[in-house]
C-alpha cells in the first residue's frame, strides 16, 4: 500500500485527468480575462487618459482602482472598473447577514437561503458597479479626453463597464466551480501580477535615468522580498488550542488540538479599508471639483496616499475591520457548545460559560496581534513611497492579496491532489468480485 501511495504521489500534477482539465480551465480563464483587459470602451482616447494617470504616478485614488484591474483603467477596457463592486456587494451582504434577522434567517436555510442571498449579492454588484460607472465616466470626461458627445459616451461607458464587472463575477464563479482556489480572488491576484513586469521595467527605467540611486533600488527590493517573507511567516502562524474527548482514549503524545490563525479575517480588512478611503475622492470626482482651493479639493487631498489623514484613518479602519469582521466570522460561545456537544474539552477549563471566555480571550488576543500585523504589511510601502521618494505607487494591500491567495491555492491545490492519490489507491486496492 505505501508503495502504491508513492508511485500515486510521484505522479505529478498532469497526470490526472480531471485535476489537468482543471488546471486547463483555469489557464484559459485567466487568458481570457488579460484578453478581455485590453478590450477598449468606444469614444475614448485611451493613450491620452493612460498619460494623465502616469503623471499622478499611479498614487490617487484612480491609481489604486488601476493597479486592482490590472491596468484596465488606463487603457479605459471593458475590465475598468473590475470585480471590486462584486467585492464590496459580497462583504455588505455578509456582515448584514450577521446583523439583520431576515438575512441571518436565510443563512441557515441552507441551500435555498444561499441562493437567495447570492441573488442579493448579485443585485447589488449591478447596483454597486453602475454608480461606480458614472464616477469613473465622470472622471475620464473631466480629463478631456472623450472624442464623442457626452450623453452617448455615459450611456456607452456604464453599460460596458457593468456588462464587464457582470462577466467578471461570472467568470470567477465559473473558475470556482470549474477550476482551482476561488476565483474572486484568483482574478484580483493576476491583475496585481500583470502590473509586476511592468513595475520592474519602471524601476529599472528610474535607475537607469539617474532618478533613483542604485542603493535605493537595491533596497526596494530587498524590501519587498523581506516583507514577502514577513507575510509567508505570519500567515502560516498558528494558535493551537489543545482539546480532549472524554469518550475517546488518546495515545500519550498525540491529542486534538483547534488551530487559531493569527490573521482570522484574511484580506477583507484592507480592501474594505481601502474601499472606504476611495469613496469620498470618487464622490468628489462625480460631483466635479472645479475649484482646487475649495474645501472639496483640500479634503480629497487629505486622502491621498502619504497624508497622515489618509495614514491614520486607513490604519484605523483596518484595525476596526479586523475586529469587526472576526467578531461575526467567529462565535466562542458557538464553538464551546459545539465542543460539550461532541464530548469535548480543553484541558484545565470547565465546558460551557469558562470555555466560552477562554476561546474569547484567545481570539481578542490573536485579533489585536493580526490588526497589527496586517496594518504594518499595509503601511510600510506607504512610509517607503513617501520617505524615499519613490514615483510610482507601492502598495502594502496588493501584497498581502497576492502571497494569501497564492499560499491558499497551493494549499487547495496540495488538498485536491492529496484526496486524489487517496482515491487511487482505494481503487487500486478495492477487492474485484470473483469470476465464475
Amino acid at each position: 500500500m505505501a508503495k502504491q501511495l508513492s508511485s500515486s504521489a510521484k505522479s505529478g500534477l498532469l497526470s490526472n485527468p480531471d485535476l489537468r482539465k482543471r488546471l486547463m480551465f483555469l489557464l484559459g480563464a485567466m487568458i481570457v480575462f488579460r484578453i478581455g483587459a485590453h478590450v477598449p470602451v468606444p469614444g475614448v482616447n485611451a493613450a491620452a487618459l493612460a498619460a494623465r494617470l502616469a503623471e499622478s504616478s499611479g498614487k490617487g485614488i484612480f491609481g489604486m482602482l488601476n493597479m486592482f484591474s490590472g491596468g484596465s483603467l488606463e487603457r479605459f477596457s471593458v475590465f475598468a472598473i473590475g470585480i471590486m463592486p462584486y467585492i464590496s456587494a459580497s462583504i455588505i451582504m455578509q456582515l448584514a447577514a450577521e446583523i439583520v434577522p431576515s438575512l441571518k434567517a436565510l443563512k441557515k436555510e441552507g441551500d435555498a437561503g444561499r441562493k437567495i442571498i447570492t441573488k442579493y449579492t448579485r443585485m447589488g454588484t449591478v447596483l454597486l458597479a453602475t454608480a461606480q460607472s458614472f464616477m469613473v465616466a465622470n472622471f475620464v470626461y473631466g480629463e478631456g479626453v472623450v472624442v464623442i458627445n457626452r450623453f452617448e459616451f455615459f450611456i456607452s461607458t456604464v453599460t460596458c463597464l457593468v456588462g464587464g464587472t457582470m462577466f467578471l463575477m461570472w467568470l470567477g464563479e465559473q473558475i470556482t466551480e470549474r477550476g482551482i482556489g476561488n476565483g474572486i480572488s484568483l482574478l484580483i491576484t493576476a491583475g496585481i501580477v500583470s502590473g509586476i513586469p511592468s513595475g520592474i521595467v519602471q524601476l529599472w527605467q528610474l535607475t537607469s535615468q539617474g532618478a533613483l540611486g542604485p542603493l535605493t533600488a537595491i533596497g526596494v527590493v530587498l524590501g519587498a522580498l523581506l516583507l514577502t517573507y514577513g507575510v509567508v511567516y505570519f500567515e502560516s502562524a498558528l494558535r493551537k488550542v489543545p482539546v480532549q474527548y472524554a469518550k475517546r482514549q488518546v495515545l500519550s503524545g498525540q491529542g486534538s488540538h483547534m488551530p487559531f490563525k493569527l490573521n482570522m479575517a484574511g484580506v477583507i480588512p484592507p480592501i474594505f479599508a481601502s474601499s472606504i478611503i476611495m469613496f469620498p475622492g470618487m464622490l468628489a470626482g462625480w460631483l466635479g471639483n472645479s475649484d482646487p482651493t475649495g474645501w472639496v479639493s483640500r479634503a480629497v487631498g487629505y486622502l491621498q496616499h502619504g497624508q497622515p489623514a489618509y495614514i491614520i484613518l486607513f490604519a484605523a479602519s483596518i484595525i476596526f475591520f479586523c475586529y469587526f469582521y472576526t467578531a461575526l466570522a467567529f462565535s466562542p460561545k458557538e464553538m464551546a457548545e459545539n465542543l460539550k456537544k461532541s464530548g469535548a474539552f480543553v484541558p484545565s477549563i470547565r465546558p460551557g460559560e469558562q470555555t466560552s471566555r477562554y476561546l474569547e480571550n484567545v481570539v481578542l488576543r490573536l485579533t489585536f496581534y493580526g490588526a497589527l500585523y496586517i496594518t504594518v504589511v499595509c503601511l510600510i510601502p506607504e512610509f517607503l513611497t513617501t520617505g524615499l521618494g519613490i514615483p510610482f505607487y507601492l502598495g502594502g494591500t496588493s501584497l498581502l492579496i497576492l502571497v494569501v491567495v497564492t499560499m491558499d491555492f497551493n494549499t487547495q491545490l496540495a488538498s485536491y491532489r492529496m484526496s486524489q492519490q487517496y482515491e487511487d489507491l482505494i481503487r487500486r486496492t478495492d477487492v474485484k468480485p470473483l469470476r465464475k
